[in-house]
């Protein structure tokens, strides 16, 4: 009997042995293959640099094109669909231009209206606009957007650094003095973007700042709606939506952008914000306004310390600046103002060094001021992954076996609980995996309840993260651990999750909107979408805030898993994960999706899921306890998700009634 625990030992050892040395064999192969990547994309860069590329730049056009429609294809299944898409789309599109442009404006006795409305508070608003070489058709219509404001307690603040070719800058302006509310300064020399901002600054005497393009529009209630918000709420940092448009009418609307509300993470991948914002002044005494040193994204990085040092930060989900789209401007092309890039990456370095944070900082494919943030890990606490299984011996396997040869984050255990279980080969595997010295099998004895199920094995964990893992994933990026580790270790951070595709490379999983589908409970955003889908605004290429993750990959440190009380167990099925978030987010804490741990979610065998009438009911009951649960949050909206989305569709389609 001993010789035969012995035999066993040592060919468990050899096993152990000869698949760590495979591993470290894979991860020299590894090292190499990313030696040779970088030395062509060096390659690559000088291509794309020589006149042969740039020539063949029709060709290629044609090859996206086709890349697209073969995507599209995968999706809608055939040319039908994909054209009813488009047309569905095109609809969607000139709707929107119809409810958001000049339609949205002010009737003369709705505007009346607002002009006599008494507010709590004084509130007179300083519009710093920096003008230099501005089209005359431009600089009138900028300036006529001010004038017919409903709300009239403002002034307008016009620094001018133009050259003497556009001397009209100034006639005009002048022109428009003989409204007193406009104030005028030629700047002897041009300063640049933030240096005639900062003239304009010394002419204002408003107690709330407004910052405004010299070659954009104003909707006419913007101030009406700003001024509202900051006294109904007291708020001391207020932004709106915006749209771009090209040509002579803002109508002819190219991109609505509707925005979530305040999201830290957001705004330090993603100038999201952008325009049209309106500040307390006092927070300038904190901030100061434009830095010379980030002409190009002077805006990004104003913003970030502007809102960091402000108390309250809200958002107005309306349509209310109007970005114009012209050749010279960055809303045309980025390429036009190619050091805004550079000053991009300078002002969020910047901003995450005041708050003691470090990062990397890349540009993504989605934009080249769309960023990538590689946050320094500060220790590699152990981590216990917790798996939830019964049988399906196959998926189980893939998923350890995934864990860990892909994995290159190392201080992890993986607690298995097994639940109910027949089948004998994977009684057999737990005996194999067993031997391994960073897995151990914990029996929960008692029907599927999914949030039982994890805190029982939680009460085995010993790390100092908890990473929620389904059965049925496969692991794809091998710094996976360490790309949702990044976030959960801030203190501000309570869940992180991770992208998910099903097997044929579309999405299952980028982020949780709760009021989402069907139910009007929860449902998962670009659902279903190509795998190489930029999403929403570039959506899928960043980590941003949302309000809740799946819990098929989940990361959450230990504290706050206690703090919140774990899983709620009377969800034995359905929205376990969402309530989790939710109560994560009460107690103050952000949730945070990132696109960049990728894994694979092989949906189809998941428990608990099976089609009878008993389990049906039972989701039938959680979701109308969760929605009885979390009536308030969803009454008032999921901040991350715009209320002029659509909640029919996950595709961030618009809401056109």
């Amino acid at each position: 009997m001993n010789e035969t625990k012995t035999d066993l030992s040592y060919y468990y050892k050899s096993l152990y042995e000869s698949e760590q040395k495979k591993v470290e064999d894979l991860e020299s192969q590894l090292e190499e293959s990313e030696k040779e990547i970088e030395e062509l994309k060096f390659h690559l860069d000088r291509i794309k640099s020589s006149f042969v590329w740039k020539l063949s730049k029709p060709f290629r056009g044609a090859l996206h094109v086709y890349e697209r429609t073969r995507d599209r294809l995968r999706r809608y299944g055939n040319v039908r669909g994909i054209l009813r898409k488009i047309r569905s789309k095109m609809r969607e599109k000139k709707a929107a231009s119809r409810i958001h442009g000049t339609k949205s404006f002010p009737n003369p006795e709705e505007a009346q209206r607002q002009q006599n409305e008494k507010f709590s508070r004084d509130i007179k608003i300083s519009i710093l606009v920096p003008l230099y070489n501005t089209p005359e058709n431009f600089l009138r219509e900028m300036i006529d957007s001010v004038i017919w404001q409903t709300y009239q307690n403002w002034e307008l603040c016009l620094a001018d650094g133009s050259d003497d070719a556009h001397k009209y800058v100034g006639e005009i302006c002048r022109e428009y003095q003989k409204d007193s509310r406009i104030k005028y300064k030629k700047i002897t020399e041009n300063l640049g973007i933030s240096g005639n901002t900062n003239i304009c600054l010394e002419l204002a005497t408003g107690n709330f700042i407004g910052l405004f393009d010299h070659d954009d529009i104003l909707h006419p209630s913007v101030l009406y709606e700003a001024v509202k918000v900051i006294c109904e709420k007291n708020a001391d940092y207020v932004y709106t939506d915006e749209a771009t448009f090209e040509g002579k009418n803002i109508n002819n609307m190219i991109v609505l952008h509707f925005k979530p509300d305040y999201s830290i993470d957001t705004l330090r991948a993603n100038n999201y914000i952008c325009h049209f914002s309106v500040f307390d002044a006092k927070l300038l005494d904190k901030t100061g306004l434009f830095r010379s040193a980030y002409d190009g994204s002077q805006d990004h990085d104003l913003i970030l310390r502007l809102t960091t040092a402000a108390k309250n930060v809200q958002h107005i989900p309306k349509i209310l600046y109007y970005w114009r789209s012209h050749k010279n401007s960055v809303a045309s092309d980025i390429n036009a103002k190619t050091y805004a890039i550079d000053a991009a990456k300078r002002a969020v370095q910047d901003h995450l060094k005041q708050c003691g944070l470090e990062a990397k900082i890349e540009s993504t494919r989605a934009f080249p001021t769309i960023f990538r943030l590689k946050y320094k890990l500060t220790a590699e606490p152990l981590i216990s992954i917790l798996i939830p299984n019964k049988d399906h011996k196959e998926d189980l396997s893939r998923c350890i076996d995934s864990i860990l040869n892909k994995s290159t984050y190392q201080n992890f255990e993986i607690i298995v609980i097994e639940n109910n279980s027949t089948e004998s080969e994977i009684f057999d595997y737990y005996e194999v995996i067993k031997k391994h010295p960073q897995i151990q099998v914990v029996t929960y004895n008692g029907e599927f309840n999914y949030s039982a199920i994890n805190n029982f094995g939680a009460s085995f964990a010993k790390g100092e993260y908890l990473l929620f893992l389904n059965n049925d994933v496969k692991v794809i990026t091998r710094e996976w651990i360490e790309e949702l580790l990044m976030y959960a270790q801030r203190p501000d951070v309570g869940a992180v999750g991770c992208k998910l595709y099903y097997s044929d490379n579309t999405i299952q999983h980028a982020g949780i909107v709760i009021g989402l589908g069907a139910h009007r409970a929860a449902g998962h955003t670009h659902y279903k979408e190509p795998k190489q889908n930029l999403g929403y605004m570039g959506r899928l290429c960043y980590a941003q805030n949302v309000t809740a993750v799946t819990g098929a990959c989940l990361l959450v440190s230990r504290s706050i898993y206690d703090e919140v009380g774990g899983l709620d167990e009377s969800f034995a099925v359905a929205l376990n994960d969402v309530d989790f978030c939710l109560k994560i987010r009460k107690k103050g804490y952000l949730n945070v999706f990132t696109p960049f741990a990728e894994l694979y979610h092989y949906e189809s065998k998941s428990r608990g899921l099976e089609d009878d009438k008993a389990k049906a009911e039972r989701y039938n009951e959680e979701t109308a306890r969760f929605r009885e649960r979390w009536k308030q949050e969803l009454e008032a909206g999921d901040p991350y998700y715009n209320k002029n989305f659509s909640l029919d569709y996950s595709d961030y389609s618009l809401k056109l009634e």
